[in-house]
Formats: C-alpha cells, sequence, structure tokens
C-alpha cells in the first residue's frame, strides 16, 4: 500500500470481510492508510509491522478474542483503539475500558456513525507513530473546514497531514466554552518541569506520568487524561458532560457512562475508598472535583 508521509494508519480487525471493507472505506475517506486483519494473530502482526494510529477491533475473533489483542498490543502500542461488538453485555464493555480501550460500537452500525466515534475518539491528544508530539491531536492532521473552521465530522475531504503549527505544551487538553468558561481563574498550571501537584500526587504532564507517593501508578491513556484534567482545576466540579467534551472530545449523553467507568478505575489506583475519598470526589447530582489537599 502507498502511503503519503505523514499520513495516519489504522488497522481494521475483524473476521466479516463485509465488515472489514466497510470500516476500511469509511477509514479511507478520512484519509487513512489502512491495513486489515481477519484474526487475532494477524492483527498483533499488523499492529507491531505498520504501528497504527488507530485499531478498530472486532470483540469476536476466531482465535484471540478482541479484549486478548487489546491486552497484548497495550504493552506496545498506544494507538487509539474502538471495539466493534455485537454483544449487549455490559461486561463485556467494561472488561475493554479497564485494559485499554478508548471506546465501543455496537452492530449494526452505519458509516457515518463509525466517521464520528473515531473523529471524536481522535481529538484526544496522544503521542502515536505518525504524530509523536504528546500535546496535538489526531484531528490537527485532517484538513480545516472553508473559513479556517474546525475539521467537520461530517465531511472530511482529503488526507490526513501533519500541519507545522504544534500546539503550545502548556495548554492543557483540548477546551470547550463550557469547559474554559466554568474553570475561570482557578487553573493550575503545571511547573518548569511541566509538572501538576496535588498533595502527594505527582502528574507529569509531558511526559503523561503520574505518581503516588513517589510510586509511579499504571494508568491507561483515558485514566491519564482524566487525572490532568482534574488536578488542573482542583476546585472546579465537572460535570459529566463537560468531561466528555474535554477528554472525549463528544457530548454525546448515552456516552456518559464511559466517565463513571473510568473515573471508578482511576479512583482503585489512587486507593479512594469510602464517602470521603482521598483525591476524587463525587459532588451528587453534578459530578466529580478534586478533593482538599489534606494538611
Amino acid at each position: 500500500m502507498l502511503e503519503s508521509p505523514g499520513q495516519l494508519r489504522a488497522v481494521v480487525v475483524d473476521d466479516d470481510g463485509d465488515v472489514r471493507l466497510l470500516i476500511r472505506r469509511t477509514l479511507e475517506m478520512l484519509g487513512f492508510a489502512v491495513f486489515e486483519a481477519s484474526s487475532g494473530a494477524e492483527a498483533m502482526l499488523n499492529i507491531q509491522e505498520h504501528r497504527p494510529d488507530l485499531v478498530t477491533l472486532e470483540l469476536n475473533l476466531p482465535d484471540l478474542d478482541g479484549v486478548e489483542v487489546c491486552r497484548r498490543m497495550r504493552k506496545f502500542s498506544d494507538a487509539y483503539v474502538v471495539m466493534i461488538t455485537a454483544r449487549a453485555d455490559e461486561v463485556d464493555e467494561l472488561i475493554g475500558l479497564e485494559i485499554g480501550a478508548d471506546d465501543f460500537i455496537r452492530k449494526p452500525f452505519s458509516p457515518r456513525s463509525v466517521q464520528a466515534r473515531v473523529t471524536a475518539v481522535m481529538r484526544r491528544h496522544r503521542p502515536t507513530p505518525q504524530r509523536p508530539t504528546p500535546r496535538r491531536r489526531a484531528t490537527d492532521f485532517m484538513v480545516a473546514a472553508p473559513g479556517g473552521s474546525a475539521p467537520e465530522t461530517h465531511h472530511l475531504p482529503g488526507a490526513l497531514r501533519r500541519r507545522a503549527d504544534d500546539a503550545s505544551p502548556g495548554m492543557s487538553i483540548h477546551s470547550s466554552p463550557e469547559s474554559t468558561s466554568a474553570a475561570g481563574t482557578d487553573v493550575r498550571h503545571a511547573d518548569a518541569n511541566g509538572v501538576v501537584r496535588h498533595g502527594p500526587l505527582v502528574v507529569e504532564v509531558q511526559g503523561r506520568a503520574a505518581s503516588l507517593d513517589g510510586v509511579e501508578l499504571e494508568l491507561t491513556r483515558t485514566e491519564f487524561d482524566l487525572l490532568e484534567t482534574l488536578a488542573r482545576a482542583p476546585r472546579r466540579v465537572w460535570t459529566r458532560k463537560a468531561l466528555l467534551t474535554h477528554v472525549w472530545g463528544t457530548e454525546w449523553p448515552r456516552d456518559e457512562h464511559l466517565v463513571e467507568v473510568h473515573i471508578g478505575n482511576l479512583r482503585k489506583k489512587l486507593g479512594d475508598k469510602g464517602r470521603e475519598p482521598r483525591f476524587i470526589r463525587t459532588v451528587r447530582g453534578v459530578g466529580y472535583r478534586m478533593a482538599p489537599v489534606e494538611g
């Protein structure tokens, strides 16, 4: 397959050839160079060889299932993962999110829904092989809509290309009118070393690492993004909708359970328990905020 320099890559994994074709064509319309795999073993080989920025991963595969493929690839790849499933069992979804999937699409689906979900998940800042600068988003590679506005999710012609202008390393992950106006002046900026501190909790923004009491935390990409967001505005109460917009780049109400699942996983890793958690507190009927630093 011929690729343009800097073009984003995707691996489409599904044992159904018709589904692979549908997703392939949809991603190619978004400008991806697409590689296909019909089994878990073939998927692992393609991911290792092509170092994709995005993987769409069917949950039911003839050898390794999608959860196991995701678990194994997370040892060497930070690609965005969108799982595809015909199952209605929420347990599968929770397990997938726990081991590092970014989102789920349920069958049957339309090309438009795939396009919207992929575009939303790739708005998040994450270093990947074709765009190694951590503070940039995949949508920075998309051709801007007429008039210089942001890329549109329903019509994205042309290849996804690198843009010369990086986002400032000091900026927080992408913001929305709701998130920036609500935050006001209560924004905690990283220090000269790119570090945000909240008591014994240390968040290294540029290095995308976090530690508690000097011990590094093993966080997924989503968990880190959530923790950075909360730690930067410790006095702000974040609604689930605001977190969806700020971290996932989507405002779909049915996605609010994603926030709850990831917050729950993050709390476990922070050791938060009981009604007075040490770090992340629930504001009933509203959302989440950081607990005050213990004096």
